[in-house]
């Protein structure tokens, strides 16, 4: 299998940085073919401007959705938005690293997202009427591959618990899962989170590696998180509410998820 690891951390000496070297030994050691995407090493530029539309006319009202479906269309598009989305087409599943930085992804990594998921790339595609709203939310361009989260924190798991002050971790990567790699079509499976990173010893460190390395054993096994699909009749379209006899009276993050799974 093809697999991309974007990876967002700046120093190489890190235990994300170990953790990274860790993830792709044993992925080629299984026989997985692994690119990386080290956008720190890179220089990424993580900032979406009129420049990522080659052919975007100088003085013209800049419209973002408007020129990144120009450039994709047109073949316009920043030669490094391009690169990166042709790792995505090769790839057969995505695991996605980085540092839980204020209660989420890094802005590197944020910015990423925002340039390669171009307009009829990774949102604005498929029918749009009273029945169908866009391939999207289980359906899209990335539909088929698999996606994860390998997250680090420095956090405590019971701060993450559902009680816990920090809140749910499920709840706090929702917006990652379900409206980044869901939404385009990813099958996303459970997250992978290393808690307490400033703690982290040799022996610990031994474990992280061995949990870590378990889960990507499994990448292909683990069932996927059971969100609903937009368009398989869950949602009242184009209203997009989840019907009324799902999860009735219930609201939150949990009632996107098929509970009959």
């Amino acid at each position: 299998m093809n697999v991309l690891l974007v990876y967002a951390h700046p120093e190489p000496r890190s235990l994300n940085g170990a953790l990274r070297e860790y993830a792709v030994h044993r992925l080629e050691q299984a026989g997985h073919n692994v690119e990386v995407s080290d956008l720190y090493a890179m220089q990424w530029n993580p900032v979406l401007a009129p420049g990522d539309n080659l052919a975007w006319p100088a003085g013209v009202r800049f419209e973002a959705s408007v020129s990144s479906r120009q450039a994709l269309e047109n073949g316009t598009q920043s030669a490094d938005i391009t690169r990166e989305q042709e790792k995505l087409r090769w790839a057969d599943a995505v695991i996605f690293q980085f540092p839980l930085w204020w209660f989420s992804m890094p802005a590197i990594l944020k910015g990423w997202v925002e340039r390669v998921y171009a307009y009829g790339f990774a949102y604005g595609v498929g029918e749009h009427s009273d029945t169908h709203w866009g391939d999207r939310y289980g359906e899209g361009t990335l539909a088929g591959k698999r996606a994860m989260l390998v997250v680090t924190t420095g956090g405590w798991a019971p701060h993450y618990a559902p009680r816990g002050i920090n809140g749910p971790i499920d709840d706090i990567l929702f917006p990652i899962q379900h409206g980044i790699l869901f939404y385009p079509g990813f099958d996303v499976v459970p997250p992978h989170v290393i808690y307490r990173t400033s703690k982290v010893g040799e022996a610990e460190f031994e474990q992280a590696c061995a949990a870590l390395g378990k889960r990507l054993d499994d990448l292909w096994t683990t069932p996927s998180i059971p969100f609903r699909k937009q368009n398989a009749g869950a949602y009242v379209i184009p209203e997009l509410t989840l019907r009324p006899e799902l999860a009735a009276g219930e609201s939150g993050f949990h009632i996107h998820l098929d509970q009959s799974w």
